[in-house]
Protein backbone atom coordinates (compact mmCIF):
# COMPACT_ATOMS: atom_id res chain seq x y z
CA UNK A 1 0.00 0.00 0.00
CA UNK A 2 1.25 3.47 -0.84
CA UNK A 3 1.96 5.69 2.16
CA UNK A 4 1.33 9.00 0.39
CA UNK A 5 1.56 11.12 3.56
CA UNK A 6 5.26 10.31 4.11
CA UNK A 7 7.49 13.36 3.73
CA UNK A 8 10.88 11.82 4.60
CA UNK A 9 12.69 8.57 5.38
CA UNK A 10 15.45 8.97 7.96
CA UNK A 11 18.19 6.40 8.55
CA UNK A 12 18.58 6.28 12.34
CA UNK A 13 18.55 4.10 15.43
CA UNK A 14 18.54 7.01 17.87
CA UNK A 15 15.26 7.59 19.76
CA UNK A 16 16.32 11.24 20.15
CA UNK A 17 15.48 11.70 16.45
CA UNK A 18 11.84 10.82 17.09
CA UNK A 19 9.10 13.43 16.73
CA UNK A 20 5.33 13.35 16.49
CA UNK A 21 4.18 11.76 13.24
CA UNK A 22 7.12 9.33 13.05
CA UNK A 23 7.05 5.54 12.78
CA UNK A 24 9.95 3.14 13.24
CA UNK A 25 10.47 1.09 10.07
CA UNK A 26 12.01 -2.38 10.22
CA UNK A 27 10.67 -4.87 7.66
CA UNK A 28 7.63 -2.73 6.97
CA UNK A 29 5.20 -5.61 6.44
CA UNK A 30 2.55 -4.13 8.76
CA UNK A 31 3.18 -0.48 7.92
CA UNK A 32 2.84 -1.08 4.20
CA UNK A 33 -0.12 -3.39 4.66
CA UNK A 34 -2.19 -0.99 6.77
CA UNK A 35 -0.95 2.33 5.36
CA UNK A 36 -0.31 5.76 6.80
CA UNK A 37 -3.22 5.52 9.23
CA UNK A 38 -2.19 2.11 10.58
CA UNK A 39 -2.14 3.04 14.26
CA UNK A 40 -4.28 6.14 14.70
CA UNK A 41 -6.33 8.93 13.16
CA UNK A 42 -3.27 10.98 12.20
CA UNK A 43 -1.09 9.83 9.29
CA UNK A 44 2.60 9.10 9.61
CA UNK A 45 4.84 11.88 8.26
CA UNK A 46 8.28 10.28 8.53
CA UNK A 47 9.71 6.78 8.65
CA UNK A 48 12.73 6.17 10.88
CA UNK A 49 14.45 3.37 8.98
CA UNK A 50 16.33 0.69 10.93
CA UNK A 51 17.45 -1.06 7.74
CA UNK A 52 21.09 -0.07 8.20
CA UNK A 53 21.24 -0.58 11.95
CA UNK A 54 23.77 -3.39 11.51
CA UNK A 55 22.58 -5.24 14.60
CA UNK A 56 23.65 -8.88 14.80
CA UNK A 57 20.42 -10.81 14.14
CA UNK A 58 21.06 -13.66 16.57
CA UNK A 59 23.62 -14.07 19.35
CA UNK A 60 23.88 -17.38 21.22
CA UNK A 61 25.58 -17.77 24.59
CA UNK A 62 25.29 -20.16 27.52
CA UNK A 63 22.85 -17.65 29.06
CA UNK A 64 20.42 -17.91 26.16
CA UNK A 65 19.60 -16.32 22.81
CA UNK A 66 19.59 -12.62 22.00
CA UNK A 67 17.35 -11.72 19.06
CA UNK A 68 17.85 -8.29 17.54
CA UNK A 69 14.60 -6.47 16.85
CA UNK A 70 15.64 -6.49 13.18
CA UNK A 71 16.15 -10.27 13.06
CA UNK A 72 14.00 -11.54 10.20
CA UNK A 73 11.65 -14.49 10.35
CA UNK A 74 13.85 -16.29 7.82
CA UNK A 75 16.92 -15.82 10.03
CA UNK A 76 15.03 -17.05 13.06
CA UNK A 77 13.67 -20.08 11.20
CA UNK A 78 17.20 -21.15 10.29
CA UNK A 79 18.40 -20.93 13.90
CA UNK A 80 17.53 -24.49 15.10
CA UNK A 81 19.70 -25.96 12.33
CA UNK A 82 22.71 -23.79 13.09
CA UNK A 83 25.78 -25.42 14.70
CA UNK A 84 25.99 -22.77 17.43
CA UNK A 85 22.72 -23.84 19.03
CA UNK A 86 22.93 -27.55 18.22
CA UNK A 87 25.53 -28.04 20.94
CA UNK A 88 23.26 -26.45 23.54
CA UNK A 89 20.58 -29.10 23.15
CA UNK A 90 17.77 -26.75 24.18
CA UNK A 91 14.42 -28.61 23.76
CA UNK A 92 12.41 -25.40 23.44
CA UNK A 93 14.03 -24.66 20.07
CA UNK A 94 11.31 -26.95 18.74
CA UNK A 95 8.91 -24.00 19.11
CA UNK A 96 10.69 -21.80 16.59
CA UNK A 97 9.64 -23.46 13.35
CA UNK A 98 5.92 -23.90 14.16
CA UNK A 99 5.75 -20.31 15.39
CA UNK A 100 7.34 -19.09 12.16
CA UNK A 101 4.96 -21.30 10.17
CA UNK A 102 2.09 -19.60 11.99
CA UNK A 103 2.67 -16.49 9.87
CA UNK A 104 1.21 -18.49 6.94
CA UNK A 105 3.23 -16.14 4.74
CA UNK A 106 5.38 -16.34 1.64
CA UNK A 107 9.18 -16.44 1.60
CA UNK A 108 9.09 -12.77 0.54
CA UNK A 109 7.45 -11.84 3.83
CA UNK A 110 9.76 -14.16 5.80
CA UNK A 111 12.82 -12.40 4.38
CA UNK A 112 11.51 -8.95 5.32
CA UNK A 113 9.28 -9.31 8.37
CA UNK A 114 11.15 -8.89 11.65
CA UNK A 115 10.77 -10.33 15.13
CA UNK A 116 10.65 -6.87 16.68
CA UNK A 117 8.17 -5.52 14.17
CA UNK A 118 5.78 -8.39 14.77
CA UNK A 119 5.94 -7.91 18.55
CA UNK A 120 5.54 -4.13 18.40
CA UNK A 121 2.59 -4.38 16.02
CA UNK A 122 0.84 -6.12 18.93
CA UNK A 123 -1.56 -8.10 16.77
CA UNK A 124 -3.20 -10.80 18.92
CA UNK A 125 -2.18 -13.42 16.35
CA UNK A 126 1.44 -12.23 16.20
CA UNK A 127 3.44 -15.49 16.43
CA UNK A 128 6.67 -13.76 17.50
CA UNK A 129 4.79 -12.42 20.51
CA UNK A 130 3.62 -15.98 21.19
CA UNK A 131 7.14 -17.41 20.91
CA UNK A 132 8.92 -14.74 22.94
CA UNK A 133 6.26 -14.54 25.65
CA UNK A 134 6.09 -18.33 25.87
CA UNK A 135 9.86 -18.47 26.48
CA UNK A 136 9.92 -15.67 29.07
CA UNK A 137 11.54 -13.31 26.60
CA UNK A 138 12.72 -10.00 28.03
CA UNK A 139 12.74 -6.95 25.76
CA UNK A 140 15.37 -4.23 25.90
CA UNK A 141 13.82 -0.84 25.15
CA UNK A 142 15.82 2.23 24.14
CA UNK A 143 14.63 5.75 24.86
CA UNK A 144 15.82 9.31 24.20
CA UNK A 145 18.95 10.50 25.95
CA UNK A 146 20.53 7.06 26.19
CA UNK A 147 17.75 5.70 28.41
CA UNK A 148 17.26 1.94 28.50
CA UNK A 149 14.83 -0.36 30.27
CA UNK A 150 13.77 -3.98 30.16
CA UNK A 151 10.31 -5.52 30.26
CA UNK A 152 8.95 -9.06 29.73
CA UNK A 153 7.44 -9.48 26.28
CA UNK A 154 4.32 -10.86 27.96
CA UNK A 155 3.88 -7.40 29.55
CA UNK A 156 5.08 -5.34 26.58
CA UNK A 157 1.95 -6.17 24.55
CA UNK A 158 -1.02 -4.71 26.41
CA UNK A 159 -3.89 -5.23 23.97
CA UNK A 160 -5.01 -5.45 20.37
CA UNK A 161 -2.55 -3.11 18.64
CA UNK A 162 -1.33 -1.54 21.89
CA UNK A 163 1.94 -1.80 23.81
CA UNK A 164 3.58 -0.25 26.85
CA UNK A 165 6.06 1.59 24.62
CA UNK A 166 6.17 5.36 25.12
CA UNK A 167 6.30 7.60 22.03
CA UNK A 168 9.76 7.40 20.52
CA UNK A 169 10.88 4.31 22.43
CA UNK A 170 12.56 1.63 20.33
CA UNK A 171 12.70 -2.13 20.82
CA UNK A 172 16.38 -3.06 20.54
CA UNK A 173 16.46 -6.80 21.31
CA UNK A 174 14.71 -9.71 23.00
CA UNK A 175 16.58 -12.11 25.28
CA UNK A 176 15.34 -15.70 25.54
CA UNK A 177 16.84 -17.16 28.73
CA UNK A 178 18.55 -20.55 28.78
CA UNK A 179 16.34 -21.57 31.72
CA UNK A 180 13.25 -21.43 29.49
CA UNK A 181 15.02 -22.83 26.43
CA UNK A 182 16.05 -25.86 28.51
CA UNK A 183 12.46 -26.77 29.32
CA UNK A 184 10.29 -29.38 27.71
CA UNK A 185 7.61 -27.65 25.61
CA UNK A 186 4.29 -28.26 23.86
CA UNK A 187 2.64 -26.22 21.10
CA UNK A 188 -0.97 -25.94 19.95
CA UNK A 189 -2.49 -23.69 17.31
CA UNK A 190 -5.96 -23.42 15.77
CA UNK A 191 -7.38 -21.53 12.84
CA UNK A 192 -10.81 -21.54 11.23
CA UNK A 193 -9.19 -22.43 7.90
CA UNK A 194 -6.12 -24.35 6.84
CA UNK A 195 -4.26 -21.22 5.77
CA UNK A 196 -5.96 -18.80 8.14
CA UNK A 197 -4.67 -16.45 10.80
CA UNK A 198 -4.12 -18.00 14.22
CA UNK A 199 -7.27 -17.84 16.32
CA UNK A 200 -5.84 -19.74 19.30
CA UNK A 201 -2.15 -20.32 20.01
CA UNK A 202 -0.95 -21.86 23.27
CA UNK A 203 2.55 -22.73 24.42
CA UNK A 204 3.22 -24.94 27.42
CA UNK A 205 6.53 -25.26 29.23
CA UNK A 206 7.56 -27.71 31.92
CA UNK A 207 10.28 -26.00 33.94
CA UNK A 208 12.65 -28.27 35.89
CA UNK A 209 10.43 -31.18 34.88
CA UNK A 210 7.75 -30.22 37.41
CA UNK A 211 6.44 -26.64 37.04
CA UNK A 212 3.97 -25.77 34.29
CA UNK A 213 4.01 -22.41 32.52
CA UNK A 214 1.13 -21.92 30.08
CA UNK A 215 1.04 -18.93 27.72
CA UNK A 216 -2.21 -18.09 25.94
CA UNK A 217 -2.07 -15.92 22.81
CA UNK A 218 -4.12 -15.25 19.65
CA UNK A 219 -7.32 -16.21 21.49
CA UNK A 220 -6.78 -13.23 23.78
CA UNK A 221 -6.17 -9.54 23.10
CA UNK A 222 -2.85 -9.73 24.93
CA UNK A 223 -0.64 -12.59 26.17
CA UNK A 224 -1.84 -14.30 29.33
CA UNK A 225 0.59 -16.42 31.31
CA UNK A 226 -0.32 -18.96 33.97
CA UNK A 227 2.36 -20.33 36.29
CA UNK A 228 2.08 -23.38 38.50
CA UNK A 229 4.70 -24.64 40.93
CA UNK A 230 3.67 -28.15 39.93
CA UNK A 231 1.82 -29.95 37.15
CA UNK A 232 -1.89 -29.26 37.82
CA UNK A 233 -4.74 -31.66 37.18
CA UNK A 234 -7.41 -30.81 34.62
CA UNK A 235 -9.78 -29.21 37.14
CA UNK A 236 -7.08 -26.96 38.59
CA UNK A 237 -5.99 -25.89 35.13
CA UNK A 238 -9.56 -25.02 34.11
CA UNK A 239 -10.09 -23.05 37.31
CA UNK A 240 -6.87 -21.12 36.72
CA UNK A 241 -8.02 -20.21 33.20
CA UNK A 242 -11.36 -19.06 34.62
CA UNK A 243 -9.51 -16.71 36.94
CA UNK A 244 -6.81 -15.48 34.55
CA UNK A 245 -8.85 -14.85 31.42
CA UNK A 246 -12.11 -12.90 31.86
CA UNK A 247 -14.62 -13.16 29.03
CA UNK A 248 -13.94 -9.66 27.71
CA UNK A 249 -10.26 -10.50 27.19
CA UNK A 250 -11.03 -13.04 24.43
CA UNK A 251 -10.48 -11.51 21.01
CA UNK A 252 -13.38 -10.98 18.62
CA UNK A 253 -12.88 -10.68 14.87
CA UNK A 254 -13.62 -12.54 11.64
CA UNK A 255 -11.06 -15.21 12.57
CA UNK A 256 -13.09 -16.49 15.52
CA UNK A 257 -15.84 -15.59 17.97
CA UNK A 258 -14.87 -15.12 21.63
CA UNK A 259 -16.98 -18.09 22.79
CA UNK A 260 -15.27 -20.41 20.31
CA UNK A 261 -11.82 -19.07 21.18
CA UNK A 262 -12.55 -19.66 24.86
CA UNK A 263 -13.73 -23.24 24.31
CA UNK A 264 -10.68 -24.03 22.18
CA UNK A 265 -8.34 -22.42 24.72
CA UNK A 266 -9.59 -24.80 27.41
CA UNK A 267 -9.39 -27.75 25.04
CA UNK A 268 -5.84 -27.04 23.89
CA UNK A 269 -4.67 -26.17 27.39
CA UNK A 270 -5.78 -29.60 28.56
CA UNK A 271 -4.05 -31.25 25.59
CA UNK A 272 -0.82 -29.44 26.52
CA UNK A 273 -1.18 -30.42 30.18
CA UNK A 274 -1.75 -34.07 29.23
CA UNK A 275 1.19 -34.09 26.81
CA UNK A 276 3.60 -32.67 29.36
CA UNK A 277 2.25 -34.96 32.08
CA UNK A 278 3.08 -38.02 29.96
CA UNK A 279 6.61 -39.44 30.18
CA UNK A 280 9.07 -37.76 27.88
CA UNK A 281 9.28 -39.59 24.58
CA UNK A 282 5.62 -40.57 24.57
CA UNK A 283 4.24 -40.19 21.02
CA UNK A 284 2.40 -36.89 20.49
CA UNK A 285 -1.30 -36.90 21.14
CA UNK A 286 -3.41 -37.30 18.04
CA UNK A 287 -5.48 -34.17 17.50
CA UNK A 288 -8.59 -34.01 15.33
CA UNK A 289 -7.95 -32.66 11.84
CA UNK A 290 -11.12 -30.62 12.18
CA UNK A 291 -9.28 -28.35 14.58
CA UNK A 292 -5.61 -28.84 13.84
CA UNK A 293 -4.39 -27.64 10.42
CA UNK A 294 -1.31 -29.59 9.34
CA UNK A 295 2.06 -27.95 9.73
CA UNK A 296 3.23 -26.31 6.55
CA UNK A 297 6.38 -27.95 5.23
CA UNK A 298 8.16 -24.82 4.06
CA UNK A 299 11.69 -23.46 4.15
CA UNK A 300 12.31 -19.75 3.51
CA UNK A 301 14.39 -18.90 0.47
CA UNK A 302 17.50 -16.91 1.18
CA UNK A 303 17.64 -13.28 0.16
CA UNK A 304 18.38 -12.99 -3.51
CA UNK A 305 17.36 -16.59 -4.25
Amino acid sequence: MDMNAIEAVVQTTDPADWRDGDAWLAGGTVLFSYGSYAFGPEPFKRLLDLGRAGWTPVAVTDEGIELAATCTVAELYALPDSPEVAQQGWPALDLINPCCDSFVASFKVWNMSTVGGNVCSALPAGPMTSLCAGLDGVATILGPGGASRTIPVASLVTGDGTTSLAPGELLRAIHLPASALSSRVAFRRLSLSNLGRSAVLLIGRLDAGTSLVLTVTAATKRPVQLRFGHLPDDAELAAALDSAVPGELYHDDVHGLPAWRKDMTYRLAEEIRAELAAPEGTPDLQVSGDFWPPRLARKPLQEGA
